[in-house]
């Protein structure tokens, strides 16, 4: 899209993605008129806002997958916004650490996939391991120095900053409600009344799929959402943990299993574990949504995903009911940490996509139908990617043949 003054895109959802989608197309584009629309009252309050605060390397994903090269791309740039800005972060990296034998092969494979992205990944023995980590417990272990950690929230705090200055309309405690597309504009409705936009960028995260609906599209993947619980290590357990500390993955399992991480603020988290929300921002137990649990158990995906994974979701749903276990996941990394060492921390919800057939959307899935662009899948690492994940929605959006729009984009 060559700038053309008065030229409208709104941008449904206030979190990292969409704020950097935002900035971009003012910074690229300063003739556009961008509305950013968040149904909450505040910026970054989901997944943006309940993370480790981990910036990734791009150390596990598929050579040549979007994860892979936008991960790498959208790290570089992230951290040289955070050194332009002010914002807390550190180049920490990380161990990878194979606690049994048994993995040696997996941590194998893992290192080759390292190379293969590009990092600077290095063997290390379990005594050489032990000079990064001096409590971690490892037959050998992987350093990847690419790992960094940032304060997120500050991050979103940039961009609206960026995007105030730049006289985009920010919209918090605004709802999408419905849509219409017509001609040569769509209409949004919304909780505080009708907005018009030639083009919709939809980044509602946890809401993602519903939202494409509400405009006509009609989305590939379900989102299924994914609660993910941290304790976090007591002040005086903390100096075990010097950074970064990540068993080796089964891949297997759809998720990399519970870690420790340092943050900028100096607290060192452990977790996430992986059990099913019972609402799109169920963040414990009690939070159910009928709503939200209706579409999921409804969906033939999920019951798929669940036959292919019932082992491991029940040791998940295990962990998160028995503090003794999850402690003792930890303890596999650091024997040194005790129960009393480790407290209750917030969760997060991670909006997984799933595809009909029960598979998870291993890699970032963006549709375009029409005059929407949706961004379906964009979990971990798409904090640390979304600048790079904003570059290339900009640059769809710049694609001026609108007939041409209708269908998948990339995935």
């Amino acid at each position: 899209m060559t700038a053309r003054r008065g030229r409208r895109v709104a941008v449904v959802g206030g979190g990292i993605v969409g704020l950097a989608v935002a900035e971009r197309l003012v910074r690229d584009h300063p003739g556009t008129q961008v509305t950013v629309l968040e149904k909450e009252h505040d910026w970054a309050r989901h997944q943006s806002g309940r993370n480790s605060g981990v910036v990734h390397s791009g150390l596990y994903y598929a050579p040549g997958s979007l994860k892979a090269r936008w991960c790498r791309a959208g790290a570089g740039a992230l951290l040289d916004l955070a050194a332009a800005e002010g914002v807390p972060h550190a180049v920490t990296g990380k161990l990878v650490v194979a606690t049994d034998p048994a993995e040696l092969p997996r941590l194998d494979a893992l290192e080759e996939r390292g190379r293969a992205n590009g990092l600077a990944v290095r063997r290390l023995s379990a005594g050489e391991a032990r000079e990064h980590e001096p409590h971690v417990a490892a037959v050998a272990a992987l350093h990847v120095p690419e790992t960094a950690v940032v304060d997120y929230g500050a991050v979103c705090a940039v961009l609206v900053a960026r995007l105030r200055e730049a006289g985009a309309y920010l919209r918090p405690g605004t709802e999408v409600t419905g849509g219409s597309t017509h001609a040569d504009e769509v209409v949004l409705l919304t909780s505080r009344g009708e907005v018009a936009a030639d083009l919709v960028v939809n980044c509602a995260g946890l809401h993602t799929d519903r939202v494409a609906r509400l405009l006509g599209h009609r989305p590939s993947v379900r989102i299924v959402p994914f609660r993910g619980e941290y304790l976090s290590l007591t002040e005086g357990a903390a100096p075990l943990v010097r950074g970064l500390v990540y068993p080796v993955p089964d891949p297997a399992l759809p998720f990399l299993g519970v870690h420790l991480t340092r943050g900028v603020d100096g607290h060192v988290h452990a977790g996430p574990n992986a059990v099913l929300a019972l609402a799109r921002e169920g963040y414990g137990w009690a939070e159910v949504a009928p709503r939200d649990v209706v579409a999921t158990v409804g969906y033939p995906g999920f019951w798929r995903l669940a036959r292919r994974h019932a082992r491991s979701g029940a040791e998940e749903v295990r962990r998160s009911l028995s503090r003794r276990r999850f402690v003792e996941d930890v303890r596999r990394l650091v024997p040194d940490l005790g129960p009393g060492d480790l407290v209750a921390a917030p969760a997060g919800v991670r909006a997984q996509a799933v595809r009909p057939d029960g598979t998870l959307v291993d890699d970032f899935l963006v549709e375009r139908s029409g005059r929407g662009v949706h961004v379906l899948n964009a979990p971990s690492p798409a904090a640390t990617a979304s600048l790079e994940i904003a570059r290339h929605v900009v640059g769809l959006l710049d694609e001026d043949d609108r007939g041409a729009h209708r269908g998948r984009a990339t995935g």
